[in-house]
């Protein structure tokens, strides 16, 4: 009796233990949603990283020159120079 209590108690073991590897918080399901989560994750961190990388640079050439605020005037407000001539190429 006692040995088929055992045996008894070690196959529901077995069967729960299956269980939360199929169902429960560590599935093998859930591992994978995890997975497919974090790599998306990355990728946007990834995408920050450059759009970070990008700002500093446009920061850093605004701190040391001219030439970047003189390019902004020029393309954002239509800046001319005294003494140059503003031509405009339409393309159809």
């Amino acid at each position: 009796m006692g040995s088929r209590s055992v045996m008894l108690l070690l196959i529901a073991l077995l069967v729960v233990l299956h269980a939360q590897l199929w169902l429960g918080r560590g599935s093998i399901s859930n591992v994978a949603q995890l997975q497919a989560q974090l790599k998306m994750q990355a990728e946007l961190n990834q995408q920050a990283v450059l759009a970070n990388q990008q700002l500093a640079a446009e920061v850093r050439d605004l701190k040391e020159g001219l030439e970047m605020i003189e390019e902004k005037a020029r393309l954002e407000l239509g800046m001319i120079k005294a003494n140059e001539i503003f031509v405009q190429i339409a393309r159809p």
